[in-house]
């Protein structure tokens, strides 16, 4: 998202220490989740000075002029259950937010923001003109207060929808002296080989790995759901009666690129039941897909499997599995 520093983040205390010779921060996890696994990196800095965007890889995960990283839950349901954001190095809280609601944001709801983009977050500064923002916290949730030193680790809230948000997410933004910091790029980048080599060590202190698109969830469910169902999460059902109206496989992918190839396979039993392929026709941060059938006679009772696979250039770039189980009664 973009972001545009409110006054009260402007507000910042006396720098921790002389700027002379700072080395940057290395930065743990912001986030208390594991990536890849119950959470995902969905966007990163913007790198292309123009009205275009590209990653740090010169991939399409970010979008123009995003100023940070943002690390996304798998869905609404999970942000409900609550993820603690984290201090990513040491320093002194130089401002805070609260109070904003947590709301999936569009156009109309621009007026609301004024331009308070951020939505609840707090604002890090670090040795060395370095300063961290996190932004997007729920509402109610920050943990600090301005002035407060904090450690590696300190939770300072828990992740929201508030501000310009349009998933549940930590946006976390790295600055010096006011320029942006890329941490995966700390130095800008470089065409390489007609792509991008990243300049500079990466300033996390554990190695982050890129994965430039995958599988979010799958599951089963009785109709066609929304997209919006999805992405709040709890759709998949576990069982199913045998005289259900229709058996409907999704999958949720995000950083789809033009080109990629989505399959997805339904298995009864004791045979292959049902498969689809889909050809994706433009990038996009985030969809759905879906494959099924309108029933007419009961089920045979017994595990039904699901399958999805996303292929990108002929090889397998993500793949997830699921069941459900078809009851007899």
């Amino acid at each position: 998202m973009r972001l545009i520093l409110p006054l009260l983040l402007l507000l910042a205390t006396p720098l921790l220490a002389p700027r002379l010779h700072a080395e940057p921060p290395r930065l743990a996890l912001p986030i208390d989740c594991t990536p890849g696994r119950d959470c995902f990196l969905q966007n990163y800095l913007d790198h292309d000075p123009g009205p275009g965007a590209a990653d740090f890889t010169c991939g399409p995960l970010t979008y123009d002029g995003h100023r940070g990283t943002d690390f996304s839950l798998l869905s609404q349901q999970q942000m409900e259950r609550g993820v603690r954001i984290l201090a990513a190095a040491p320093g002194r809280v130089a401002g805070t937010r609260d109070g904003m609601i947590d709301r999936l944001y569009t156009e109309a709801e621009a007026p609301r923001i004024n331009g308070r983009d951020c939505g609840n977050g707090v604002l890090i500064e670090h040795e060395g003109g370095w300063v961290t923002q996190y932004c997007h916290m729920r509402r109610g949730s920050v943990a600090v207060q301005k002035g407060q030193l904090v450690e590696a680790g300190t939770p300072l809230g828990l992740v929201g929808l508030s501000g310009r948000s349009q998933f549940p997410h930590l946006h976390i933004a790295l600055r010096r002296d006011g320029e942006d910091v890329d941490p995966f790029a700390p130095d800008g980048t470089t065409e390489s080989r007609g792509g991008c080599a990243p300049l500079g060590d990466p300033l996390w202190a554990d190695p982050l790995e890129y994965n430039p698109g995958g599988l979010i969830s799958l599951g089963f469910l009785d109709r066609l759901p929304e997209f919006e169902e999805v992405a709040a999460g709890g759709m998949a059902r576990d069982s199913l009666p045998a005289d259900t109206p229709a058996l409907v496989l999704w999958a949720y992918v995000f950083g789809a690129r033009d080109g990629d190839v989505l399959e997805l396979a339904i298995t009864a039993p004791d045979a292959p039941w049902l498969s689809q392929e889909f050809t994706l026709e433009k990038d996009q941060a985030r969809l759905y897909r879906a494959t099924g059938k309108r029933l007419r006679a009961a089920l045979p009772p017994g595990l039904y499997t699901g399958r999805a696979r996303l292929i990108r250039d002929g090889e397998v770039l993500s793949q997830k599995t699921g069941a459900v189980q078809i009851r007899a009664d």
